[in-house]
């Protein structure tokens, strides 16, 4: 569905990635690991334009878009990026001063343009998929954390992307509000939406990845089915990461 190639950015003398590849299928969950540092945020904001690349490129199999960094990409094409994703991020991001069906609403009407009176009974929907139906007139303040980013994946389904990138979702959230999130999240797997997904949550990756990745430094260090990775990796940087992980 995506093919990703050579990807790389620097912020200054910072480089922060160095020519990352990979393909994400249609319908596919995956799920990229690694340390704090290594890049994985700064790609995952690669993927839809909320930082622009130095050089490299992204393209979709169905021939709607492609982007080659290296060119210097005006705002119409960047723009194309973005609707192809929502994302879900770590902070939740949702418009304090609008309740919750006026945060899933704002990007169809105001982006897309797509009828209010319409969009409101799709938001309806989507809140209740989420399982949120009786909070669509409450505030971001009114919510619980969970509760907030349950709106922030119901928001970034509305737009009805091909992609949907979720930065560790579940990283600002109390342990007992995570499972709520990652249901949620297990039932949009299951329903056969295609996935980026970086987290630390192993188990997650574990039950639900169709492809999981390793970065670090910048770099993708291994990459390969789930059980791939955590039953047969042989590379050792996998391991001493794996290991860490399992020790917190």
């Amino acid at each position: 569905m995506i093919h990703i190639k050579n990807i790389h950015k620097a912020f200054g003398d910072n480089k922060v990635l160095k020519g990352i590849d990979l393909t994400v299928k249609k319908g596919n969950v995956v799920v990229i690991l690694g340390p704090s540092g290594s890049g994985k945020t700064t790609f995952l904001r690669c993927l839809n334009a909320l930082e622009t690349p130095d050089q490299g490129t992204i393209s979709f199999d169905d021939g709607s878009l492609s982007v080659d960094f290296a060119q210097k990409p005006n705002k119409k094409t960047l723009l194309a990026l973005q609707r192809k994703s929502g994302m879900v991020f770590q902070s939740y991001n949702l418009f304090p001063h609008k309740t919750a069906i006026d945060n899933l609403m704002l990007g169809p009407v105001v982006v897309q343009g797509k009828n209010k009176a319409e969009m409101r009974k799709d938001a309806l929907t989507l809140l209740e998929k989420v399982g949120l139906a009786d909070k669509a007139d409450l505030y971001p303040f009114q919510l619980s954390g969970g509760q907030q980013q349950r709106i922030g994946i119901a928001r970034a389904l509305a737009i009805e992307p091909d992609l949907l990138l979720f930065d560790e979702p579940t990283s600002a959230l109390d342990p007992e509000l995570v499972q709520d999130v990652l249901a949620t999240m297990k039932q949009l797997a299951s329903e056969g939406w295609t996935m980026v997904v970086v987290t630390h949550e192993i188990n997650f990756a574990r039950d639900v990845a169709d492809h999981v990745v390793l970065m670090e430094g910048g770099y993708v260090v291994e990459e390969g089915s789930a059980k791939q990775l955590f039953e047969d990796s042989e590379h050792p940087r996998t391991q001493a990461f794996l290991q860490r992980i399992d020790q917190n």
